[in-house]
């Protein structure tokens, strides 16, 4: 054979040996995954197209762990995103990349209720069991300090609603998305406040909203007991309310509010103290920032609960005492909502 065929053939072989790769790197990345049923996957904080590639292949999902890399070079704007995905059936290796970049990942949810209290949420954090805890067992003053939040206590820095997170995810990611909320519908809320109103800030009008929550899941209510407390505030009236009051007591408070309680000088206690508590007591909803900024129309100064969730608005001491004659017949239970005394 001469040199130059010798050489033709040898080029030609090359050739066919490079088409053959090239083929088979084809069908590699655009063949369906080699599972029979959707898959869950999590791509680790960092992960390397060649890391992502050899955890594909040693589970059998794709023949080479190489094929990944030609993936991410071919398409270099795909970039995987932290999070668990599901893999279906079907899907080759350049449309699971195209799912890693989406970052469409499996989420879980979890719902922050209205009226409670910081040390509620991370215990409703903590029993999901699949949120990486680090705050546990924090007070509201720890929590504050270690998220940096700018306040003495993170009570009612966090918007109750219901939130979105990933395997792994920790506490302080899930509470640090509650608080930006939060400072939005604040700000927004005090924007569009009414005025005048005895409430000077807008801290203040969350705290005052509060104690709104915890006084009613009424919603028609709610701007009416804001303005009973705006009108006591206008008047200098304590406020004297006693979700305050079963605050203040913190782990002291054992269902039922005494007349000692009611004398115990906490700086919560709005049967003692003038004007509002230092912080919130509660994490609050929308409804309640709302009527905290644009409370009802009532000339009011007393609220007593009826028994069946709402409460009967008084204008003056008599109207109170005969409201309370009728509605509160027994000594306050766990379940009692406050009504001012005088």
């Amino acid at each position: 054979m001469s040199a130059v065929k010798w050489l033709v053939s040898l080029i030609f072989l090359l050739l066919t040996l490079m088409a053959a790769a090239a083929g088979g790197v084809y069908y590699g990345v655009t063949q369906p995954l080699m599972i029979d049923e959707a898959q869950e996957y999590e791509v680790q904080s960092g992960s390397s197209s060649t890391r992502i590639g050899q955890q594909l292949a040693a589970r059998g999902w794709i023949y080479h762990p190489m094929l990944t890399k030609v993936v991410s070079r071919l398409n270099p704007t795909l970039v995987p995103k932290k999070g668990r995905y599901l893999i279906e059936p079907g899907q080759n290796l350049i449309q699971v990349f195209q799912l890693f970049d989406s970052g469409k990942a499996i989420y879980h949810e979890v719902t922050l209720l209205e009226g409670k209290t910081v040390k509620d949420y991370i215990s409703t954090l903590a029993a999901k069991g699949n949120i990486e805890m680090t705050m546990e067992g924090f007070s509201a003053e720890r929590v504050a300090e270690h998220m940096k939040l700018g306040y003495p206590s993170a009570e009612g820095l966090f918007f109750a609603n219901t939130y979105r997170y990933h395997d792994g995810d920790t506490d302080v990611d899930i509470l640090r998305h509650a608080n930006a909320l939060l400072i939005k519908e604040l700000k927004t809320a005090w924007g569009i406040r009414h005025t005048p109103i005895p409430i000077k800030t807008s801290y203040d009008a969350l705290i005052l909203a509060s104690i709104i929550e915890k006084e009613t899941g009424v919603p028609y209510e709610r701007p009416l007991i804001s303005k009973v407390f705006m009108n006591r505030l206008k008047r200098k009236i304590r406020l004297q309310t006693d979700p305050t009051v079963i605050y203040g007591l913190g782990d002291q408070y054992n269902g039922n509010i005494t007349r000692k309680d009611l004398r115990s000088k906490t700086p919560y206690n709005t049967y003692v103290i003038k004007g509002l508590p230092p912080t919130p007591i509660a994490n609050v909803g929308k409804e309640a920032i709302l009527a905290a900024v644009q409370p009802g129309e009532t000339a009011a100064l007393y609220f007593v609960a009826k028994g069946d969730g709402t409460h009967a608005f008084s204008r003056t001491l008599r109207e109170h005492n005969n409201a309370v004659a009728k509605y509160q017949k027994f000594q306050r239970r766990k379940d009692y909502q406050s009504s001012p005394t005088k």
